[in-house]
């Protein structure tokens, strides 16, 4: 009897429809050929969802999260909702739904095959087989963190962070080096600040207790932003804050020379949540100009989260054989390249991803 897993989607706004579609149909396609099945309840959130319900995150689109085996987000936001404040805020809903579903660990993979080291704003040679995994904290730190205020002359947030909540995403991080090169470089800001001195404190800790196997660094934020960019292949798992994470993942999203290639899940102990890192791009909403990839790359994550590795393998084949025919979206299209749409790309990533099996 063959599997049925049960997905909430959750489209998002702005070119998130066009994406998840791409998205839904490998899903698809891939069951159908390994003998699954998946089960999909589309919700709305963010924009859409403050159009609906008058909520960026209503509790029953959480409750429907938390009755399925995963979660497929698409990005959130736009102009038409920027007058919103507060927890009205269509971004208010993606941190609601990360802190109800305690997805405390946001795994961010950039890899730049050959086919792309060129689309790259580095140097090819500095850039061509970067493997590195971003492991950051997602619901602690700076934007969970109590007292936060603005009465409008001073404003205030907190850096808070726990042992346990240092230690649970850490763990994590020493875990996927294992499956990879066995490195990891915690990045923080010891020298300035008492939260990232129990930060690294912590991580020492562990690592001495449970990991000294693995390879530990650490690099304060600044310098791990430069080394980024002087020498992003001397990285394998990064481990950070929410606040460092957000920034440092967004800098290494650029080596492949697009957001529109980055994937994301977030972890917890039970719930999976799976994102792209790009935004909602509204100004080419319906064009047919928005890069699949991550979405797609998105979705590959959910099915290692599921189990169900060969099909998950086989949609990074299908994406580096779409890539090496030369097919760039518009955000990578020049010169020498072929032109895709959103749906060609689709197309040939799914017949590339079904050849390999």
């Amino acid at each position: 009897m063959s599997k049925t897993y049960k997905i909430t989607v959750m489209p998002g706004d702005g070119i998130g429809a066009e994406v998840m579609a791409e998205s839904i149909k490998l899903l698809d396609a891939l069951s159908a050929r390994l003998g699954f099945k998946f089960e999909y309840n589309e919700q709305a959130a963010g924009g859409a969802a403050i159009d609906k319900y008058n909520d960026p995150m209503p509790d029953s689109v959480i409750a429907a999260c938390k009755l399925s085996d995963a979660t497929l987000l698409g990005a959130m936001g736009g102009p038409k909702w920027d007058h919103h404040t507060g927890a009205m805020r269509p971004e208010s809903g993606l941190l609601k739904i990360r802190k109800e579903l305690g997805v405390f660990a946001n795994l961010r993979p950039v890899s730049v095959p050959a086919a792309l080291a060129d689309s790259s704003p580095l140097r090819p040679e500095a850039v061509s087989g970067v493997d590195l995994l971003t492991v950051r904290e997602l619901i602690g730190g700076i934007y969970f963190g109590k007292p936060v205020g603005n009465d409008g002359f001073e404003a205030f947030n907190t850096m808070r962070y726990t042992v346990p909540e240092i230690e649970r995403v850490a763990r994590v991080a020493f875990e996927w080096a294992r499956k990879r090169r066995n490195k990891v470089t915690s990045v923080d800001k010891a020298n300035v600040l008492d939260v990232s001195r129990l930060w690294r404190d912590t991580v020492k800790q562990l690592h001495a207790a449970e990991f000294s196997d693995v390879e530990l660094n650490h690099l304060y934020i600044d310098n791990a932003t430069m080394q980024v960019v002087l020498n992003p292949r001397q990285f394998d798992v990064i481990l950070t804050s929410n606040l460092f994470g957000d920034i440092l993942s967004d800098t290494t999203a650029t080596l492949g020379g697009s957001l529109g290639l980055l994937p994301s899940a977030s972890l917890g102990t039970k719930y999976g949540l799976f994102e792209p890192v790009h935004g909602s791009a509204p100004d080419i909403a319906g064009q047919g100009k928005a890069n699949p990839v991550a979405m797609i790359l998105s979705s590959s994550m959910m099915l290692d989260f599921l189990g169900e590795t060969k099909a998950a393998a086989a949609i990074r084949k299908g994406y580096e054989a779409a890539l090496a025919q030369g097919l760039r979206t518009a955000d990578l299209w020049r010169e020498g390249y072929k032109k895709a749409s959103t749906s060609e790309m689709g197309r040939v990533i799914c017949e590339e991803t079904l050849k390999s099996l």
